[in-house]
């Protein structure tokens, strides 16, 4: 009786032992149970707060009160808003005209550190800086460099003869727009550049030698070869600074907030204006999720070509 009472739980904690063990051996297995700390942690961070924006989005809630369901009424509010019209303008030629210059750009930058350069990894660190920074510091550096007293540009090109008076370059409508722009480009090429630099190492040199053999000169190479190599690489860096330039907030609300007269307003930072400044937390919601559609529509549009590719 003793022997059967001390055999039976050490079959069952062999059996249970190599029960685990099997199941540890199967790549599938074994990979939901690495992927399944993350995945909690998406729920909890990222899934959570998805929802109950979508939820708020459809109510009438303000700061300190959850307010009752009305639908789409938010949505169909913003339509009438003239602000609300300038701030997806805004939006469009933000992401439009940035992101291309980022691109262009970075691939020149990546084709420069593709090149064998002294102290290459010292350079590709220090081209990482405008990137790496935080996006607060590097607004608050553009902020000095906008400043419509102390401006370095208002200084150069008054010196040069090309104006007579300071620019007002985040107070003037006329420039405000661009400014943030060209914030935001430098911050991204560097994004664009260590992207497509991994792109460009992964190209096979033979395929460089065997153009250069049948006659195709540098830029032939370069159109024929290169460009359709890293295509792809390309258009899912685009991809992801479309996302990132349509959901913007810190840059341009530490430089302009929006202003002047709305001129440099995009969803994130209109959303926080009334959501959190005017405590309309409803409405402030659904000018977030008005990018959900765009931005989707970008990304299923840019996925199927690169799977026809």
């Amino acid at each position: 009786m003793l022997n059967s009472f001390n055999v039976a739980p050490l079959g069952v904690r062999r059996g249970g032992h190599w029960s685990l063990r099997r199941f540890l051996d199967r790549e599938s297995s074994l990979g939901i149970l690495l992927m399944l700390p993350g995945a909690l942690l998406l729920m909890v961070f990222m899934a959570y707060p998805f929802f109950l924006g979508i939820w708020l989005s459809l109510t009438d809630s303000t700061i300190g009160r959850m307010g009752h369901f009305i639908g789409l009424r938010n949505f169909i509010d913003l339509l009438s808003d003239t602000i609300f019209h300038q701030t997806a303008r805004n939006t469009f030629i933000y992401a439009m005209v940035t992101v291309p210059f980022k691109a262009m750009l970075g691939l020149g930058l990546a084709l420069i550190l593709n090149n064998r350069l002294r102290l290459s990894n010292i350079v590709r660190a220090a081209v990482m800086m405008p990137w790496i920074v935080p996006t607060a510091l590097s607004s608050l550096g553009w902020f000095m460099i906008f400043d419509p007293v102390f401006s370095p540009i208002s200084w150069l090109l008054k010196s040069l003869g090309v104006i007579s008076k300071n620019i007002n370059f985040l107070g003037d409508p006329n420039f405000a727009i661009a400014s943030v722009c060209l914030a935001n480009i430098w911050r991204g090429i560097p994004f664009f550049g260590i992207t497509i630099l991994a792109g460009l190492q992964a190209v096979p040199h033979e395929l460089h030698e065997a153009a250069a053999i049948d006659g195709a000169n540098a830029w032939h190479r370069f159109l024929h070869v290169t460009i359709p190599a890293i295509r792809g690489v390309i258009l899912i860096a685009a991809l992801l600074s479309v996302i990132w330039t349509f959901a913007d907030f810190q840059l341009i609300y530490i430089l302009t907030k929006g202003g002047p007269a709305n001129q440099t307003h995009i969803f994130g930072t209109y959303a926080y204006q009334i959501g959190l400044s005017a405590t309309d937390i409803g409405q402030g919601a659904a000018i977030a999720l008005y990018m959900f559609p765009i931005l989707s529509f970008f990304a299923i549009l840019l996925l199927s070509y690169l799977r026809r590719e």
